[in-house]
């Protein structure tokens, strides 16, 4: 055999090969690797879009965080003020009873005072009567002298 003649029979089956794969075989292999490209294009994209909605999810929630705590605070503060002003207002509410009662309490304890002066009184009216019987060795008739025992009351 000729080396000239081999050597162009298989650069004519090279070539034939060439073609084959060029026209066959590389289109498949080229779209295949074009899709898993865009694949991993979009995925980048994903990931970078999830990264975005996770940092405005991120601050947002710090965001309603700050304000539960301005809130909280402000609830706190309102409940403090109000048990305070509760707090007022049971003093002014126990003051006033306490008032009344201590009120009461003199009022209560004047005229148990005049009803013991007068009852004193007429002990010692009684007390007297039964000295001046005593003494005149009679009775002495208290309807009689009422004016007399009258007197004696006031002047004690």
């Amino acid at each position: 055999m000729n080396l000239n003649a081999t050597l162009i029979a298989q650069i004519v089956v090279f070539l034939a090969f060439v073609g084959f794969t060029m026209k066959f075989v590389w289109p498949p292999i080229t779209k295949a690797l074009d899709e898993r490209a865009a694949k991993i294009r979009d995925g980048l994209a994903a990931a970078d879009k999830a990264k975005s909605e996770l940092a405005n999810a991120s601050k947002a929630a710090d965001e309603q965080r700050a304000q539960a705590r301005g809130e909280t605070t402000q609830l706190l503060s309102d409940a403090e003020k109000r048990a305070a002003a509760i707090v007022e207002e049971a003093k002014k509410r126990a003051e006033e009873v306490g008032a009344k009662i201590v009120a009461d309490a003199k009022v209560e304890a004047e005229s148990q005072a005049t009803r013991a002066r007068e009852a004193l009184r007429e002990q010692v009216a009684a007390l007297a009567v039964k000295g001046a019987e005593q003494i005149l060795q009679r009775e002495v008739n208290a309807s009689v002298h009422a004016e007399l025992l009258g007197r004696l009351k006031t002047e004690l």
